[in-house]
Parts: C-alpha cells; structure tokens; sequence
C-alpha cells in the first residue's frame, strides 16, 4: 500500500530526510556573480587542473563529494549510496567521479532538473528506510555543455537575447535519517510537457510549462498553495522563462509573483555579467541550492521553500532532427532547520 502517497503525483514524509550537510564548487564567472560568499570552493581555472572541460566536470564532482564528506565529518565509505547525474553523454561527469570509491551509485538524467530529482529520490530512499547516508549531486560545465549541445567555441556563434549562460558548478547534499538541518516533508515527480518549442537557445519557454504543471500538482496534491511557502524557486528558467511561468499560472488564475525566485536569475548579476536571460545548466540550480538556499533556511532566514527544479530533455541528436523540445519539473518542498 502506497501509505506515503497523494493525488496523482506527489508523496508526503512522515519521517522526513534531514539534509545534514552540503557542498558547493563554483567556476570563474559564478565566483564573479552575487552569490560567490555562498560557494565552499572557488576556482578561477577552468579546466579545474585537468587536460579537458569534460574531464574538469569530473573534478568538480570528485570536489563536491570530498567537500560534503569533510563538512558532514564522514568518509567517503560512510555513505550509503550516491544519486548523480549530468548533461555529458552517458551522464560521464557523474560515473568517472565515482570510480573505484566503492560507493553504491544510481545514475539519474533530468537533464537542469537532477538536483531536485536526485533530492527527491534521496529523501524517498531514506524516508522509506533503504538507507541512512544518501548523496544528491550534479555538475555541469559552460564549455562542455556549449561544445555538445550547440557550437564549437571556438566556431564565435552570436548568442541570441534568449539564450542562457550554462553555469560551471557542482553541488552535493547529504539526505539523512537522523541529525540536524533543513527537513524535506514532501514532493512532487513531474511530468514530460512538451508545447512544441524547437529553439534550444530559448530553453526558458520550453521548461516553463513543465514548472507550471509540476507546481499546480503540488499544490492540488497536497492541499496548499503560495501562502504556505517564504519562497518557491524554480530551476533554471532564466528571465524570459520566469515571466512564461506567471502568465502561465495567472492563466489559471494562481498568483505566486510575491514567492517566486529562480535559480538562473539569482546566480548571475544581469546588469554587469553577459548572461543575457540567465543561467542554466544542471550547477546552477545545484550550486544555488547547496550554496546560498540551505544555508538561508538553515540559519532561519527562511522557514520553507518549494525548490522545483527544472529540465529541458532535448539532446544533439533530437535537435539536429528538428524536434521540439519536452521539459520536465520536480518539486522539493523543504523546512528550515530551526
């Protein structure tokens, strides 16, 4: 019997997961922008001392891992199992991290969505009792992405006003059964939405719909809305994706433009950083969450947040073919630690 189970998509936590410790790295131009005080490690090179962007992807997480088990005073050997994920083909960021660790790894792919996927499925691991150490963690690389999603960097392609700054980072949380910090007392699994946008510069508007429904979900599910949240955080929408999402709901006639934030928008300074409508990538929301949103809620700044995280599930192959783009949005509702 599905006890934990409500409506059609989201499940509540009797006993909820604790998130004990995170962990952030941020690369040269994160470090520039207005959350760079929030971020444990910063780091100007980006190749991250290793021979490629992809290789330096691995590293980010290798630093993550390390940073997490040293602020949660553990060992590596003490977690229990790792849920990771990010936007390289065959997700090899997140496996080549974990070679030879000897930690169990489920890899995950909700494209920016995975640090709300690999929050969620953590706290339903250890919410059900599977486990007691569980590791949400992601990454992604401005180079990497840019090399395998759109153009060479060296080809100088325009970037278009819709377009996003893929943001180089890695964030890593630690779900526990016992132990102090921000709980996390419900969630909601998205749906694939797909309204037929095809510009993968314009990724904001293909995600939006997704959040919109997600959000509705969670609200309809659980018998709450707006008022029950300090702040509800999308992941990476950007501006013009942030702007899709209220008239969405308004459309519908919910009002949530006193509460709503985003990732892409917070992690950059639009006014003196060149990011156009944003940042993207899986590091954003991950870096955002794990560097300045638990350590608000931690501190009693912010008593709950609903972090939806957000994922546009095109690859180069769907986009060659003219595909539109589908979009995915998970919802983690997570209190504050006081």
């Amino acid at each position: 019997m599905a006890v934990h189970k409500r409506g059609r998509q989201s499940f509540v936590l009797e006993n909820p997961p604790i998130i004990t410790a995170w962990a952030s790295i941020a690369g040269k131009k994160e470090v520039e922008g207005p959350l760079s005080h929030t971020f444990d490690v910063k780091c100007r090179d980006t190749y991250f001392g290793q021979k490629t962007w992809e290789q330096a992807e691995k590293r980010m997480q290798q630093l993550a891992i390390e940073k997490l088990a040293s602020k949660a005073g553990l060992l590596q050997a003490d977690f229990d199992l790792v849920f990771s994920g990010d936007l390289l083909n065959q997700c090899i960021g997140s496996s080549f991290s974990l070679c030879n660790t000897g930690i169990p790894h489920l890899g995950l792919y909700g494209a920016c969505s995975t640090m709300a996927e690999s929050l969620l499925m953590a706290s339903m691991t250890v919410g059900g009792g599977f486990a007691d150490r569980v590791v949400a963690m992601t990454s992604s690389h401005f180079a990497s992405s840019e090399r395998q999603y759109r153009f060479p960097l060296g080809y100088g392609g325009q970037r278009t006003p819709t377009s996003q700054w893929t943001v180089t980072g890695s964030g890593a949380a630690l779900v526990c059964s016992r132990g102090k910090g921000p709980k996390i007392t419900a969630c909601t699994i998205g749906t694939v939405t797909d309204l037929g946008i095809k510009d993968a510069n314009n990724m904001g508007a293909a995600m939006a719909p997704a959040a919109a429904e997600t959000i509705k979900a969670h609200f309809r599910d659980l018998n709450t809305g707006p008022k029950d949240f300090d702040l509800i955080v999308t992941g990476d929408l950007g501006q013009l994706g942030k702007e899709v999402l209220l008239e969405l709901m308004r459309k519908d006639g919910i009002s949530i433009g006193g509460k709503i934030s985003d990732c892409g928008t917070l992690i950059f300074d639009n006014t003196t950083q060149d990011v156009h409508a944003g940042g993207s990538g899986c590091g954003c929301s991950a870096i955002t969450l794990c560097g300045y949103l638990l350590e608000q809620l931690n501190s009693g700044k912010l008593k709950k947040i609903l972090f939806c995280g957000t994922g546009a599930l095109l690859s180069p192959t769907s986009t060659q073919q003219g595909l539109p783009i589908p979009g995915v949005c998970h919802a983690v509702s997570i209190a504050g630690g006081r």
